[in-house]
């Protein structure tokens, strides 16, 4: 098992590595736009928070050798599925895309791709992967310590300053109003 850990790591680390070098070069764009960066202050909370799930699912998994459980397709599978809708998120917002919250005063929100139903998909993914990948590696513990870390981070900090922003400098609100921010097709 530890072999794949290894396997595994190593993609999520080039996806996440390629995210950053994307996310650089949309900041640059967003800039160059005019654009306003909110939540610097929280920023680095993210990043802990996803350094832990890598560091979490790397020592439970090799250093306490868990095992997947029996059903470790189901959490495979949705954690396959937020992969896809992630694309679905990137292609959306095109170079709106970014892992900061960049806002370009009087650029319309997106409301193209998933973004036709939900106000944060791309959030929907995070909270499947963080949760489904340990699971079906048995990594309870990074499984629920994790997710737990970033509903708060969400809840608190990123969700809050994004909505705040994109308010203040864009039609938000009005836009927006019938979205639902996790679900769709559910009461808020």
């Amino acid at each position: 098992m530890s072999a794949g850990i290894g396997w595994i790591l190593a993609v999520l680390g080039l996806q996440r590595g390629l995210e950053l070098w994307v996310a650089r070069r949309h900041s640059a764009w967003a800039r160059a736009q005019g654009g306003v960066e909110a939540g610097r202050e929280h920023y680095s909370l993210l990043v802990g928070v996803h350094l832990l799930f890598f560091v979490g699912l790397a020592v439970e998994v090799i250093g306490f050798a868990t095992s997947p459980p029996d059903w470790w397709p189901l959490p495979l599978a949705l954690f396959l599925l937020a992969q896809a809708l992630r694309i679905w998120c990137l292609v959306a917002l095109g170079p709106y895309w970014n892992t900061r919250i960049w806002v370009i005063p009087a650029h319309p929100p997106v409301t193209r791709g998933p973004y036709r139903y939900l106000r944060h998909p791309n959030y929907v993914v995070v909270v499947i992967e963080l949760l489904t990948l340990p699971l079906a590696l048995g990594a309870w513990v990074t499984a629920i310590t994790v997710s737990l870390l970033n509903l708060w981070v969400l809840m608190r900090f990123r969700i809050p300053t994004e909505e705040a922003a994109l308010a203040e400098y864009t039609d938000y609100q009005e836009t927006m109003a019938g979205h639902h921010r996790w679900l769709p097709f559910r009461s808020r």
